[in-house]
């Protein structure tokens, strides 16, 4: 049987006491960095039959604001899934992902990770997100607000015996992360996360592992969605990424589609790739599936 997952999260490392810059999410509105919107975009996942919105979760050192949505079924619990937010943190097309995932019936949240080091949504320039905001982010505080994430959700109407976790771009590599973190999730899909160290993503103290260290050991199954076309994360090094794991028990894999480019889901950007963003949605849904995630 399944241990409950607040036995086998550990205790939250001390953080210190800092000061919160996030403190709300702003519904509805995408982050300055992504304007103008794709002209394709669609967001059309609305909230009806769902309890959606911002909550805020207890942490370490404070608490910070998520994004919750689920079905509006009172007295049930529902399995959840954990969506790890881009560099852009939770804005508009998170919040919709989160939605899309409370239709399938989970309890889906978003937790604004960047909480501590600053606000991302008005900034414009993305070099300005890295190095003012994301640098400082140390991957010990997303593991442990995850943890608090995955707990508040066991208390408010999620099924915790059944977690998964999914992440985008920065998230991405989180969600290699964590699932290597947390032995209790069921299963992963990380999206074109950055695998291996490199010049623009070199190890440092604040992210001292990166997913190809941990592969071999994994024992949660991950899926990993990844473009052929992205020149962020070359073919290289997805190759390294499915020898570890190949050497390892965790039955995850990689799928490479080999017109998509980086960001390939979210269809606000220029890079959304329609076929493979279906395709790859219906591996995710399968592999959670699969793996008795929901």
């Amino acid at each position: 049987m399944k241990e409950s997952i607040i036995d086998l999260i550990p205790a939250a490392p001390d953080l210190g006491r800092r000061e919160f810059f996030v403190t709300s999410i702003l519904a509805g509105v995408f982050a300055m960095a992504v304007q103008p919107i794709a002209a394709q975009t669609k967001i059309t996942t609305d909230a009806n039959g769902l309890v959606a919105g911002e909550v805020k979760i207890p942490v370490s050192d404070g608490e910070i604001p998520a994004y919750r949505a689920m079905p509006d079924k009172k007295g049930k619990k529902f399995p959840v899934v954990l969506v790890i937010h881009e560099i852009f943190g939770v804005h508009e097309w998170i919040q919709d992902v989160v939605r899309r995932f409370a239709k399938l019936g989970y309890l889906a949240i978003a937790p604004s990770l960047y909480s501590r080091q600053g606000d991302v949504s008005q900034m414009k320039e993305i070099r300005d997100i890295i190095s003012k905001v994301v640098a400082k982010v140390p991957d010990s505080q997303v593991m442990s607000d995850l943890d608090s994430t995955v707990v508040w959700a066991g208390k408010n109407s999620g099924n915790t015996k059944k977690l998964s976790v999914t992440g985008f771009c920065w998230g991405g590599r989180q969600t290699w992360l964590y699932a290597a973190h947390n032995k209790n999730v069921d299963a992963g899909a990380a999206w074109y996360g950055g695998l291996v160290p490199s010049a623009n993503a070199p190890k440092n103290p604040n992210q001292p592992t990166f997913p190809i260290d941990l592969a071999k050991d994994l024992k949660v199954p991950v899926i990993g969605l990844y473009g052929g076309l992205d020149k962020s994360i070359p073919l290289d090094s997805v190759q390294q990424m499915q020898d570890e794991l190949k050497k390892g028990t965790s039955k995850s894999e990689i799928v490479v589609f080999p017109n998509a480019d980086h960001g390939f889901l979210a269809d606000y950007r220029p890079s959304y790739n329609r076929e493979s963003a279906e395709d790859a949605w219906k591996k995710v849904q399968d592999w959670f599936k699969k793996y008795k995630a929901i």
